[in-house]
């Protein structure tokens, strides 16, 4: 075990996670295939390895302070990318059964390869639109925490994240550091959407000191049967208090 994987030991016991050593491989396995494969494609624009364990592996482990991921809990993880939040969460706790939804297929076959590299089970990698996988039954209402990670601003996002989220069940929206405006933006689309914002969590990454938001939402009932709309339309036209309808 090197620095930096003790730097990671230690930044996750202090916000509640125990890491053994075969975590800490599959946490270092991971990284070599994130580096790999961006070679081929544009997985992320951090490559140093501290960076990848501070920036992507680290910040991705602090949903875990707003939701409850013990058991066998439901995450959708919606515009994964390289697989963040999802993978780190699913290997700091095994038991959680995740769903990664993104629309490159080039992504998707990444994450297959993570998942089988790394022995996880209960882990589905879907290609598709997130606005298209919502309306299917298995996944519509269905789970109980949704994350999302650089993905959109709120006021698009929560039309393409919340419908995965059952009532009772929470979205949490990883955001940087300014989102006041954001925020404020997004809440006609949070009450459209059957939701609630439960909490706004402060977080600052542990070396570099940057400034991080967790938005976490509850959902209060069913999605209404108008959402999400077709492919597309929540990012280009999103759900605004003051729009003006055609």
């Amino acid at each position: 075990m090197d620095n930096t994987q003790i730097w990671l030991k230690d930044w996750a016991s202090a916000i509640g996670i125990a890491l053994s050593d075969n975590q800490l491989e599959q946490f270092e396995a991971y990284y070599r295939l994130l580096i790999e494969w961006n070679e081929k494609m544009n997985l992320t624009g951090i490559t140093e390895r501290s960076a990848v364990y501070e920036k992507h592996f680290y910040d991705s482990l602090t949903v875990s302070t707003v939701a409850d991921l013990s058991g066998s809990v439901s995450l959708a993880d919606i515009g994964s990318g390289a697989g963040f939040p999802s993978i780190p969460l699913k290997i700091a706790f095994p038991r959680i059964r995740v769903t990664i939804v993104d629309s490159l297929a080039k992504r998707i076959r990444f994450l297959e390869e993570v998942v089988s590299s790394l022995g996880l089970a209960d882990v589905t990698c879907l290609h598709g639109r997130a606005e298209d996988v919502a309306r299917l039954p298995e996944h519509r209402d269905r789970h109980d925490v949704a994350t999302a990670r650089a993905v959109a601003r709120l006021a698009g996002l929560n039309e393409l994240c919340l419908p995965f989220v059952k009532p009772g069940g929470i979205f949490v929206a990883m955001k940087g550091s300014d989102i006041a405006e954001e925020l404020d933006e997004g809440r006609f689309s949070i009450e459209k959407l059957n939701a609630a914002v439960h909490q706004t969590k402060r977080l600052e990454l542990p070396n570099e000191r940057s400034e991080r938001h967790l938005i976490v939402m509850v959902k209060k009932g069913p999605t209404p049967k108008a959402y999400p709309r077709k492919a597309g339309i929540p990012l280009k036209t999103p759900l605004l208090r003051n729009a003006i309808r055609l």
